[in-house]
């Protein structure tokens, strides 16, 4: 039954990759544990709105990868790594919104006697929308310096790749992984502690 639904799942992503848009919709129920899987990973690690509950995530990444014109997969692994940039990227734009509330965003004015008591606001949302949102920024600029570390992020922190997943969906050594990862980890940290 696996051999069977493996078998399935590769036929699949090679229509996929052939431009066959019917074959996401056959792919993604196979793959729905592994996706749903990647995305509890991102709401565990990044709380924010709960109303973009795992779920909602997962369905979310379904629509983006739908609505491209064409997704490019090459394997398993790559159709994994399109899903966790699909949830970055829905994170990110999460945690912008959540940040423009922050400032004001399109909040109507309210006087400071029917705003309530000060600090009743969710400060650990905020404060991981504004880690996540500066992630996001020091990822495009590795990106810009080196592409294929920042992909190597995306697959192994984003979507919880292996080291051999992660190979197969960027199409390189697994030694080749273990150092971009490396490299870029101790890169990202240095720009996030603002060291580098």
């Amino acid at each position: 039954m696996v051999e069977d639904t493996q078998a399935t799942v590769s036929r699949l992503v090679v229509a996929l990759a052939q431009g066959d848009r019917k074959a996401l919709d056959a792919l993604f129920p196979l793959v729905y544990d592994e996706v749903h899987a990647l995305a509890h990973r991102h709401r565990r690690r990044w709380q924010g709105d709960e109303t973009l509950n795992t779920t909602a995530l997962v369905h979310e990444a379904y629509l983006k990868l739908a609505h491209r014109d064409h997704l490019g997969v090459d394997g398993r692994a790559h159709f994994l790594a399109l899903a966790a940039r699909a949830m970055r990227q829905i994170l990110i734009n999460h945690a912008e919104a959540q940040q423009a509330r922050k400032r004001g965003g399109n909040l109507r004015r309210v006087s400071l006697t029917a705003a309530g008591v000060p600090g009743d606001r969710d400060e650990s949302a905020e404060d991981e929308a504004d880690i996540l949102v500066a992630l996001d920024a020091a990822l495009r600029q590795l990106a810009m310096l080196h592409a294929r570390q920042a992909r190597v992020v995306e697959c192994r922190f984003f979507g919880g790749l292996t080291i051999e997943e992660t190979a197969a969906a960027l199409g390189v050594a697994p030694r080749t992984v273990k150092r971009d990862w490396a490299v870029a980890q101790a890169w990202l940290h240095a720009r996030l502690d603002g060291t580098g």
